[in-house]
């Protein structure tokens, strides 16, 4: 159930059916401590994580390459419906500020289905450049792996390997 029309100049769609429930996919987008373990294609790891669940709320994460550097990504949640969707943007930094550098605004749209989840992910883009250059950079395998990652987390009973 997508709340719009994507368009395929500005925005890239993930969708999967998962064999996993749509409460346990809500809890490990939803807690640090699960995000942390699945959130970004391995190698690459999740040096920190901050959740404020609100609208207005920041969501932040530090993702750490295989050699050490660090990257910082900062904005905040623009909707939450428990179990159905969650936008977030880093647009907009927490409380609603401006954000010096704008990317994209991200909608998770989970539905249940034969006992799994239906999992759309949509990367939203202002402008076609900004689109492209997400696709260039691997939106479709690094959101592809971490689904996979993600699920097979969940599996295993949600706790590190």
């Amino acid at each position: 159930m997508i709340p719009f029309k994507p368009d395929p100049k500005f925005d890239l769609v993930l969708e999967r059916d998962i064999d996993v429930p749509v409460e346990l996919v809500w809890k490990v987008w939803t807690t640090p401590e699960h995000l942390k373990h699945w959130f970004v294609p391995k190698p690459w790891s999740l040096a920190r994580c901050k959740i404020d669940l609100r609208p207005g709320g920041e969501f932040s994460s530090v993702m750490l390459s295989p050699e050490g550097k660090e990257f910082p990504n900062n904005g905040c949640y623009l909707e939450i419906v428990p179990n159905e969707r969650l936008v977030f943007t880093d647009t907009l930094l927490a409380g609603y500020r401006p954000s010096p550098k704008p990317f994209f605004t991200a909608a998770l749209l989970l539905e249940p289905r034969n006992g799994g989840t239906r999992y759309t992910a949509i990367a939203i883009h202002g402008e076609e450049a900004t689109r492209k250059q997400h696709e260039e950079m691997g939106f479709h395998d690094g959101w592809g792996t971490v689904v996979t990652q993600m699920t097979d987390y969940i599996k295993a009973g949600m706790k590190p390997a």
